[in-house]
């Protein structure tokens, strides 16, 4: 997949042939805001210019923006699966935390 990201906001990019545009969509986020160019100047342009339209809609509405994913999070487990995810990370030589990461991502993208 590829992607831009402006100002916190991730997007995923695509190409489509038909039209023969780039189009790109922000993710991570609730809210719907799409952009599109023809080149990657225009479409970086595009992904800036509706990220700062999201951001000044947002606030015109009194609205509190979407904010992407922070990266932190918090879990609460079983201690059984808690001491089972320790023993499988120094298995993989791997802190807790990336090997944690790792399986979200792998059962995410699944």
């Amino acid at each position: 997949m590829n992607s831009m990201t402006y100002k916190g906001y991730l997007s995923r990019i695509e190409y489509d042939d038909e039209d023969r545009i780039f189009i790109g969509r922000l993710t991570g986020i609730r809210d719907i805001v799409t952009f599109h160019g023809d080149s990657v100047t225009a479409l970086e342009t595009a992904f800036h210019e509706a990220v700062d339209d999201y951001l000044q809609a947002c606030e015109r509405l009194g609205q509190q923006p979407e904010k992407p994913a922070s990266g932190n999070l918090m879990l609460r487990v079983p201690s059984e699966v808690h001491q089972a995810a320790i023993a499988a990370a120094r298995a993989s030589g791997t802190s807790l935390n990336q090997w944690a990461a790792k399986a979200l991502a792998e059962a995410a993208h699944s």
